[in-house]
C-alpha cells in the first residue's frame, strides 16, 4: 500500500505583508502545489493522497480558491484525494464542507465523522476531522478502540499538536505522543506543523506543500508513503517552488552587500526567491543610500519579494556627504543638526537619522533633475 501524505495547503492564505503582485503569486502557487501534488504521486505510483487537515486557510476562503482547488482535484481524477477539516478550515455545520461533500466527484473523498474509512487494499484510514477551532480533547482518543477488518494496514489521518512548537494555541488539538503505537496504527499521517518533522518512525508531519514562511528547516514537500513492510517507508519529494531565504548581516562598506548578495540561497533561480534580509552596522551616509537603491531599485525586482530591514544599519555622515547636501546654506545647518540629534539611540535619533537620510536623497535628485 504506498500513499502520499500531505497537509496544510491553506489555500486562499492572505500573506498581507506582501506586495500586491507577490501575494498573487503566492497565493496561486498554493493552488499550483495540487496539480504537482497529483504528478508526483503518478511518478510514485501512488493514487492516493491523504491531505492531514487545514486544506483551505479559513473556513471562508472565497468562491475562486474554492471552484479552484475543486476544479484542480477533479481534474486528476486518477487520484483519490482523502480531505479532513483542520484547525483554520474546521467542519461548521452547512459550511464549506458540507457545500464541497455535495459538489466533489467521487475522486475527493471528504471525511467529516471519526469513524473507519475502507481505502481498499487491505487499509484503512482513521481521520480526526476537527469540528472546532480549538479543543481541549485528543481528537485522535477514539483510534485506540476503532474496529477494522483482522491484518488491516490502520493509518491514521489527523491534525493537531504532539509537541509544543512555541504556539499561543499549543494546548489546543493537542495529541498524544504514543497515538501510533497505542492504537496499533501502521502510520500516522499529521497536518498542523508547517515543517517536515518525524516524531517517530510511525508518525510524521508532512509540512506544507507550498512554504509560506521563514525560518522552516525543511519545507515544501510531501512524503511518499510505503506501509507494505513491518514499518513504513516515507520518502520525501519535492513539491513547492518558491524558497524562503531569512539571513542577518552586518555590513561595513558598501561593497560587503556583494558577497551577500552572491552567497544567497544558493541554486535556487532569482524569480523563485523570497527572502527576508535584515542588514546593521555603520556605513556613510552616501553607502547606506546607493545599498538602499540598489535593493529596493534592483535586487527588489529580480526575486519574488523582499521583505527588508535596515533599521540597525546606521548611517554616520562624512564631511563629503554633507558636503553634498549643501556647503554653507541653510539645508547643510538643518544637516548638521539632524546629524547631531541622529546620534541619539531614541525614536527621536531614529526619525532624525531617516530625515537626514532622505535630505540627502532630495539633494542628490534635486542636481540630477538640474543637469539633465
Amino acid at each position: 500500500m504506498r500513499f502520499i501524505h500531505t497537509s496544510d495547503w491553506q489555500l486562499g492564505k492572505p500573506f498581507g505583508r506582501a506586495t500586491d503582485d507577490a501575494r498573487a503569486a503566492l497565493s496561486e502557487a498554493r493552488l499550483d502545489a495540487i496539480d504537482t501534488l497529483a504528478a508526483a504521486a503518478r511518478k510514485e505510483s501512488a493514487t492516493t493522497i491523504l491531505v492531514a487537515g487545514d486544506v483551505f486557510d479559513s473556513p471562508e476562503p472565497g468562491d475562486r480558491v474554492y471552484r479552484q482547488a475543486l476544479t484542480r482535484m477533479a481534474g486528476a481524477s486518477d487520484m483519490r484525494w482523502v480531505l479532513v477539516p483542520g484547525n483554520h478550515d474546521p467542519a461548521r455545520a452547512d459550511g464549506l464542507w458540507s457545500r464541497l461533500v455535495g459538489e466533489a466527484p467521487s475522486s475527493v473523498v471528504v471525511l467529516l465523522k471519526p469513524e473507519p474509512f475502507d481505502l481498499g487494499d487491505g487499509a484503512w484510514v482513521l481521520p480526526a476531522p476537527l469540528q472546532y477551532k480549538r479543543s481541549t480533547e485528543d481528537p485522535t482518543a477514539w483510534f485506540d478502540h476503532a474496529e477494522t477488518p483482522p491484518g488491516a494496514k490502520r493509518i491514521g489521518l489527523a491534525h493537531g499538536s504532539i509537541r509544543d512548537f512555541g504556539s499561543s494555541n499549543s494546548t489546543s488539538n493537542l495529541i498524544a505522543v504514543d497515538r501510533a503505537q497505542r492504537a496499533g496504527l501502521h502510520y500516522l499521517a499529521l497536518g498542523d506543523w508547517h515543517a517536515r518533522l518525524a516524531i517517530d518512525s510511525l508518525t510524521h508531519y508532512s509540512g506544507t506543500p507550498e512554504p509560506d514562511d521563514f525560518g522552516r528547516d525543511v519545507t515544501g514537500v510531501a512524503l511518499r508513503v510505503d506501509i507494505s513492510g513491518d514499518r513504513p517507508d516515507v520518502t520525501d519529494l519535492p513539491i513547492g517552488k518558491y524558497h524562503w531565504a531569512r539571513e542577518e548581516h552586518s555590513l561595513s562598506a558598501l561593497d560587503d552587500l556583494d558577497a551577500v548578495l552572491t552567497g544567497l540561497a544558493p541554486g535556487i533561480e532569482r524569480r523563485n526567491l523570497v527572502a527576508r534580509l535584515k542588514f546593521s552596522g555603520l556605513l556613510s551616509l552616501a553607502e547606506r543610500v546607493a545599498l538602499r537603491d540598489r535593493l529596493e531599485g534592483e535586487f527588489a525586482h529580480d526575486i519574488r519579494w523582499l521583505d527588508l530591514n535596515l533599521d540597525d544599519l546606521f548611517a554616520r555622515p562624512t564631511d563629503a556627504d554633507l558636503a553634498d547636501i549643501d556647503s554653507n546654506g541653510v539645508l547643510r545647518a538643518a544637516a548638521e543638526l539632524l546629524q547631531a540629534k541622529a546620534g541619539e539611540d531614541s525614536p527621536d535619533g531614529k526619525r532624525a537619522a531617516a530625515a537626514l537620510e532622505r535630505l540627502y536623497v532630495e539633494q542628490k535628485r534635486s542636481e540630477r533633475l538640474e543637469q539633465g
